[in-house]
């Protein structure tokens, strides 16, 4: 019994000191927290260091940078200047935008050529030109209107000023940029118009030329003299004042309508909307003056319609009329039939009255 006590603490004896060893070597492997703080605050130093180590080239990129963005804004002035001559202005203002950003880019990649002299430019352009791709992928409809923007300036088919007609908007051009094109109605709204649209699209321009021509029809009857209504019509259009003179006005008999004979008059003035609308009321009023002075009728369409008592003698039978004809099967006798009767009575009445006499 003593023997087996003893084997028995034996046994518990060998396993606290394992478990007393092993708890040693696990704490000797740990690093003290006073060693952690050590390693803590050399890798802070070595920053620290390595910041005050780089401090003067981040403040001589600063400088080059802030040199670049004021030489960037010397830049666009100077562009934009040179290309005021030359083209329009909203083209010399986006010309002087492109030399502006272009500077700033380059003075940035200088900055970052101070700071770390050891950049692969090369790998870093082809990085961005990736990159580029991918927001040219995410970004395609406005670079799309930018693109547009810029042609539309560079070749000008129309300008700031100019009164135009695009998909059932008119108006006066406002703005051009590089992302729209901006309306203002006759009526005062403002329509904006992204320019990839305006590029693919059709666009009238109704100031592209000195001149713009303007057009109304007017019918006289029949039985009117078309040469004398040519001639009133002439004249009355060469007294309006805004109907340009150097181009003669004209008038040609152009439909023979259904109750009328159609002259158009044709004359030219300005092309803004404003002289085209007030020239055009008064031609016509003058135009109606002209031809009630003389006696000249302007007739309106006119229908002539027959009632059944003055057509029923070729109405035929009535009792085969379409269905739901209100006579039914013993239709009253028309006027029509009953003074054809009458008449055929009165003559045979006086046949044989003069048959007798003779």
């Amino acid at each position: 019994m003593q023997a087996t006590d003893t084997n028995t603490a034996t046994t518990e004896t060998t396993q606290a000191a394992s478990e007393t060893a092993a708890t040693a070597s696990d704490t000797a492997s740990l690093p003290s927290f006073s060693e952690g703080l050590d390693q803590t605050w050399g890798t802070l130093s070595g920053l620290v260091a390595g910041f005050f180590a780089l401090l003067p080239k981040l403040l001589i990129a600063v400088v080059v940078f802030i040199a670049f963005i004021v030489l960037a804004w010397i830049v666009g002035r100077l562009v934009q200047r040179a290309t005021t001559s030359h083209e329009s202005a909203n083209l010399s203002k986006v010309l002087g935008r492109l030399a502006k950003w272009t500077t700033i880019l380059i003075g940035f990649l200088v900055s970052v050529a101070v700071v770390a002299p050891s950049v692969d430019f090369a790998k870093l352009l082809s990085t961005l030109g990736v990159g580029g791709v991918a927001i040219g992928f995410a970004f395609k409809d406005l670079l799309q209107n930018f693109m547009a923007g810029i042609l539309i300036l560079v070749r000008r088919p129309f300008e700031e000023g100019d009164q135009v007609v695009f998909e059932g908007a008119e108006g006066t051009v406002e703005q051009i940029d590089t992302r729209s094109t901006i309306l203002r109605t006759y009526d005062n709204r403002r329509i904006i118009i992204p320019n990839g649209q305006v590029y693919t699209n059709a666009m009238t321009v109704m100031t592209a030329h000195d001149l713009r021509r303007s057009e109304y029809d007017v019918g006289i009857g029949y039985g009117d003299d078309i040469g004398e209504a040519c001639k009133r019509v002439l004249q009355a259009m060469k007294e309006v004042d805004g109907v340009i003179t150097d181009k003669e006005p004209e008038v040609l008999v152009w439909e023979l309508a259904g109750s009328t004979v159609n002259l158009r008059a044709r004359w030219w003035t300005d092309p803004r909307r404003s002289d085209v609308v007030n020239v055009r009321s008064e031609v016509m009023r003058a135009i109606k003056e002209a031809l009630d002075d003389a006696m000249i009728d302007m007739p309106y369409p006119t229908s002539v319609v027959l009632l059944h008592d003055q057509t029923e003698a070729t109405d035929g039978d009535r009792t085969k009329q379409r269905e739901g004809w209100p006579a039914g099967e013993n239709p009253p006798q028309s006027r029509a039939q009953w003074r054809y009767e009458n008449f055929q009575e009165e003559s045979s009445t006086n046949g044989d009255y003069e048959a007798a006499n003779s």
